[in-house]
């Protein structure tokens, strides 16, 4: 591992080390929602400057639950075994709530893509974060 964005954070505000294997599959979702939000949200902005409503319409459109678990199913085969496990660990907790235009299913598989996400993150991978979010949106044929 390297030290990226969180190791960054982490030292600038002091917080303590944490096991992540001691994270909820629901609090690694939390944030992976808000990590993968942020590199859609990065990609459309480098696409230019436009109105934030466009930018907000472009990017609701990728960072859907829908969108998530088509996106799951083209990575799947590209994660090692620990990443499934994570992924697995996601998509079978059992969540209080429920996306609001989204089938059960779609939810579930976009909760556990949202924790592999936040695992990545919190291991200080963001290249490898990149690298599936860039392989899910070539094979959704995404536009930026």
């Amino acid at each position: 591992m390297t030290e990226g964005i969180h190791s960054y954070i982490k030292e600038a505000f002091g917080a303590p080390d944490v096991d992540i294997r001691t994270y909820s599959p629901l609090t690694l979702a939390y944030i992976g929602d808000g990590i993968y939000d942020l590199v859609i949200r990065s990609v459309v902005v480098a696409g230019g400057n436009t109105r934030a409503g466009e930018l907000h319409k472009r990017t609701s459109q990728i960072v859907k639950a829908h969108t998530q678990a088509k996106m799951m199913d083209i990575l799947l085969p590209l994660l090692s075994e620990e990443e499934q496990e994570i992924y697995r660990r996601g998509r079978n907790a059992k969540s209080p709530t429920m996306a609001k235009n989204a089938t059960m299913s779609d939810y579930r598989k976009a909760t556990g893509f949202e924790a592999l996400m936040g695992w990545l993150y919190l291991r200080d991978e963001f290249p490898r974060i990149t690298e599936l979010v860039r392989a899910g949106a070539d094979g959704l044929h995404l536009k930026f």
